[in-house]
């Protein structure tokens, strides 16, 4: 008999204290042990998680009028611009945005990078942060400067905001090239001296989701140590049909999330800002997604494993940033996380932009915030496109 659960039976289990919920790292030996119809009886959420950087990221605040009032057309915060065309006091900062005149701030690799997800990070951690605005003045709003320091207390909104999070899958990046380069996957030395890849594998929520049958608008998801929501498709969202025997997506990218949430009720330790040699800045996010176990086809999604799960290999010195087929093969999660892969015949050491270990313990909270009854699940309004939709990502062209 086949298994059908609702949204809202299971939050009653929920509110009772008698839902069953297993991380997506637990569900695989539950699913091998008793099959994908006995475990989607039994289980009633599956919980995923990743902790890695992700740039597409920021947070709008609204900082209250001055006396007298101003037209911020310009804002800094510790020094890092912030976007202002919005309203009078409302400003977006991004997580990569670089702060201005740093004599740190060079080309030079090695170097610290500060930026907008730092900024993000001090807020949580209770830091003053120098306000810094600029007016052009006008008869309702007539102050042209105003120079001040914030904590997360003084402002009266403060809610992180992010375009693209999530990435359903990534690429594993190499260097062929005789020169070490610098890229947002990292250092990479030359003549394949190394392998970086960033993805948390079998816990990661979107290859325990990939044809988007729960995830959706509205999602209630963890998102930097609290309460947060999907609230669209990511930008750059293309998931594509795999091309694994299995079903899973081995697309460099696929799909994406836009997500947003309370920034006041977040914690430092999952939102950190980061530095990467010879790139920038940008912000490490901590990102859970809970799995309702509605039917048969759900649980077989969610118990993915790591040997399933495959990485396109690519030569960033030159593949990537010309968009030409990398032609170095693919590699699994299992792979990968053992320490090194093969590429050319060539032994190469691996290692990971984000952190397994994290994305573990955020599906674990997760999995005890539901089981206490303080968190339920919520029902999409509207599910995200899958790759039926046959969405893809157009590259800029140049002018002719």
């Amino acid at each position: 008999m086949a298994v059908t659960k609702t949204y809202e039976e299971i939050n009653e289990k929920v509110r009772k204290g008698k839902v069953v919920v297993v991380t997506a790292e637990e569900i695989i030996s539950i699913v091998e042990e008793k099959g994908i119809e006995e475990a989607a009886r039994t289980i009633d959420v599956v919980t995923t998680g990743t902790f890695g950087p992700m740039c597409s990221s920021s947070a709008y605040f609204n900082f209250g009028h001055s006396s007298p009032r101003i037209r911020m057309s310009k804002v800094w915060l510790n020094d890092v611009p912030a976007y202002t065309g919005i309203a009078a006091v409302d400003a977006i900062i991004g997580a990569t945005e670089l702060k201005e005149n740093d004599p740190l701030n060079t080309n030079y690799p090695g170097e610290f990078r500060y930026g907008g997800g730092h900024v993000i990070q001090e807020l949580l951690e209770g830091n003053l942060i120098k306000l810094e605005a600029e007016g052009y003045g006008t008869d309702c709003y007539p102050r042209k400067h105003i120079e001040t320091y914030i904590t997360l207390d003084d402002l009266n909104e403060a809610v992180l905001f992010n375009p693209r999070n999530a990435y359903q899958n990534y690429n594993c990046a190499v260097n062929l090239s005789d020169r070490t380069i610098y890229t947002y996957l990292g250092t990479l030395k030359p003549n394949l001296g190394n392998a970086n890849y960033c993805s948390a594998g079998q816990l990661s929520p979107l290859f325990n989701d990939p044809d988007f049958l729960t995830i959706g608008i509205g999602t209630r998801i963890f998102l930097g140590g609290g309460e947060g929501y999907v609230v669209w498709n990511g930008t750059q969202h293309a998931p594509a049909i795999s091309q694994h025997p299995d079903g899973f997506p081995m697309v460099p990218s696929g799909g994406t999330l836009a997500v947003m949430g309370d920034l006041k009720g977040m914690k430092a330790e999952w939102l950190r800002g980061t530095s990467i040699i010879g790139y920038g800045a940008t912000l490490t996010v901590g990102l859970g997604i809970p799995i309702p176990i509605l039917n048969e086809e759900i649980m077989k999604h969610v118990s993915v494993r790591d040997d399933q799960l495959y990485v396109p290999v690519v030569d960033y010195s030159d593949a990537y940033p010309n968009r030409k087929p990398g032609n170095l093969g693919y590699a699994s999660y299992v792979q990968l996380k053992s320490g090194s892969i093969e590429v050319n015949g060539k032994k190469v050491s691996t290692s990971s932009l984000s952190s397994y270990p994290k994305a573990r313990e955020i599906a674990n909270t997760l999995k005890e915030w539901i089981k206490s009854g303080k968190f339920t699940l919520t029902q999409p309004v509207k599910l995200l496109p899958s790759a039926k939709e046959g969405l893809t990502c157009k590259p800029l062209k140049d002018m002719k």
